[in-house]
């Protein structure tokens, strides 16, 4: 048994227990039925899943966006920052891309040959936002702690530069990706930006993403992020981690890859439809980590 799923199962049991680029499509909310995406909107995602997976990849790779098949499937991308160790800090990287007309900040997820930035998802006990990050939030809102300590080494570089790409590029739109810690990352960088920026409008899209706060949290996110999507993929179970017995909520906007690789959109908050990932994976038992790093739509997670 590898590194990576000793570790998860670890993990697991202790939380256990205790669109069109052209139109940059948003997937409606308003609707609570449970609906097929479509080929278009299926293929929409397809770059984005290819930033996700270029976080991976070390930033001498990123700074030069000379890393192969996954940062030869987006060629035009300009990069302008890139940053992160992979363990004490994860990788990240920022830039913007011509042919999707917006900035990308792309964040690691976990990081499978090291084992501190895996013990990153065990710290499990929820605090409130930085005031200094997140000026103006309520007190009442908490996160996961160890993803707020993990955002928060990265987040006065990346918001400089997404400022220099936002100026070099006249940009209107930014785009937050990342899987699994790198997708909950891309969240709270999305609730952070729009704090000290504006005139832009943000969108997040996160594979595999854990829940990341409280009740408070998924509301303030439904209330002020208009375009999140959250990607799962089939029997993964890290979308259901931590907890719900836990305290911890998923804001709105989730599409499930079924069994028949099938992309649903899932109304609602951790909706619990067997067709969606709360329902269809109930407990971490039902799950299959094999699925956590996709494919998705054909890409996996890695650099």
């Amino acid at each position: 048994m590898g590194l990576y799923t000793t570790v998860l199962l670890f993990s697991f049991c202790i939380l256990y227990v205790v669109a069109t680029p052209a139109s940059y499509e948003i997937l409606p909310r308003q609707s609570t039925i449970i609906s097929p995406l479509t080929k278009a909107q299926i293929s929409a995602f397809k770059p984005f899943t290819h930033f996700a997976g270029a976080a991976y990849c070390n930033p001498s790779k990123t700074a030069q966006w000379n890393c192969g098949a996954t940062c030869a499937a987006n060629k035009d991308f300009k990069p302008i920052a890139s940053g992160g160790d992979g363990s004490a800090v994860q990788f990240w990287y920022v830039g913007y891309s011509p042919s999707q007309a917006t900035v990308i900040v792309g964040h690691q997820g976990t990081n499978i040959s090291d084992i501190e930035a895996d013990l990153t998802d065990l710290l499990i006990a929820m605090e409130p936002l930085s005031p200094t990050l997140f000026p103006g939030v309520d007190s009442a809102i908490r996160v996961h702690s160890g993803f707020a300590n993990e955002q928060a080494k990265t987040a006065t570089r990346i918001l400089q530069a997404v400022k220099s790409a936002i100026s070099a590029y006249k940009a209107k739109k930014v785009t937050l990706i990342g899987h699994s810690l790198g997708a909950a990352l891309a969240l709270l960088d999305g609730i952070y930006l729009p704090l000290h920026i504006s005139g832009v409008t943000f969108r997040v899209i996160g594979y595999g993403m854990p829940r990341i706060g409280n009740q408070n949290f998924a509301n303030y996110v439904d209330n002020h992020l208009k375009n999140l999507t959250r990607i799962n993929n089939k029997k993964d179970p890290v979308p259901i981690l931590p907890g719900k017995f836990l305290g911890f909520h998923h804001p709105s906007g989730e599409v499930h890859i079924i069994e028949q690789n099938q992309w649903l959109t899932c109304p609602g908050q951790d909706n619990p439809n067997t067709q969606c990932s709360t329902g269809d994976v109930p407990s971490i038992f039902e799950g299959n980590v094999a699925n956590h790093h996709g494919p998705y739509d054909g890409v996996s997670m890695d650099c």
